[in-house]
């Protein structure tokens, strides 16, 4: 099995997360080139199109600018990123065994950088998925990567005994033809909810929380079969059979 998170918006500057080995990614030359492209933008040039305030447009403008420079030295993925589900995760206290589960089971979307394992060093950036770049066609980040991805993606996941753990939001489905995903590989997607009143509702951050705890408990348990998937646990949140589908599992608190 493999499982696939999203990046985060939200990175560090620099990451203190040793891990055994730090790996290039498969698309460095691509990440290097849309990075270059970025950094010819203007701070609120970048503003309008990351859609972001003054401030982090600011930061992003300097991370562009720097990006090339012996200083900013390439942190892992799995300890770059900083948001809700990287998180729970936690990964300061893998050991070297689980740093190697996750290297060969889990992938990492990246607007910039395509495709990642947990091990494979970048740098930070922010990007969003409908930017076009001129250099691109003027095509979304979207649109240029569906192509370079889609056949990378699908002989992983055959490798991992053909079965996609999605703990992904939704929109990274466009990085990839997702039809095509469903078509050759058995794809799994959790569903995270919540009783309000007598309907259980998704709400956001518990979703994204519980996306992360999945992810390390995937890691930390050695998941290699579907079925184990089901006796995961956190919070309240337990596998619901009676709503579960082959292909969508509900897990509800």
């Amino acid at each position: 099995m493999l499982a696939f998170i999203s990046c985060a918006k939200t990175m560090a500057s620099r990451s203190t997360l040793q891990v055994p080995q730090m790996t290039n990614p498969r698309f460095t030359d691509e990440a290097l080139r849309h990075a270059l492209s970025l950094a010819r933008y203007s701070a609120s040039e970048l503003g309008g199109m990351l859609r972001v305030n003054a401030k982090i447009a600011a930061e992003n403008y300097i991370r562009y600018q720097d990006f090339c420079s012996e200083d900013n030295r390439p942190m892992p993925a799995i300890g770059a990123y900083t948001g809700a589900v990287f998180k729970r995760i936690a990964p300061k206290d893998f050991t070297p065994d689980d740093f190697l589960f996750a290297q060969e089971h889990l992938r990492i979307t990246s607007f910039l950088y395509g495709l990642l394992r947990p091990q494979d060093g970048i740098r930070p950036y922010r990007l969003e998925g409908d930017v076009r770049l001129p250099e691109n066609g003027g095509v979304t980040m979207f649109d240029y990567w569906k192509p370079l991805l889609t056949d990378v993606f699908i002989e992983d996941v055959k490798r991992q005994d053909g079965v996609l753990l999605n703990l992904a939001s939704a929109e990274m489905k466009d990085l990839f033809d997702w039809k095509r995903m469903e078509r050759e590989v058995r794809v799994i997607t959790p569903e995270f909810r919540v009783w309000k009143g007598d309907k259980p509702a998704t709400v956001v951050i518990y979703a994204k929380m519980c996306r992360g705890e999945m992810t390390r408990f995937f890691i930390k348990n050695r998941i290699t079969h579907p079925e184990q998937l089901k006796s995961f646990s956190w919070e309240g949140f337990t596998f619901d059979e009676g709503r579960s589908t082959e292909h969508q599992w509900w897990f509800i608190a």
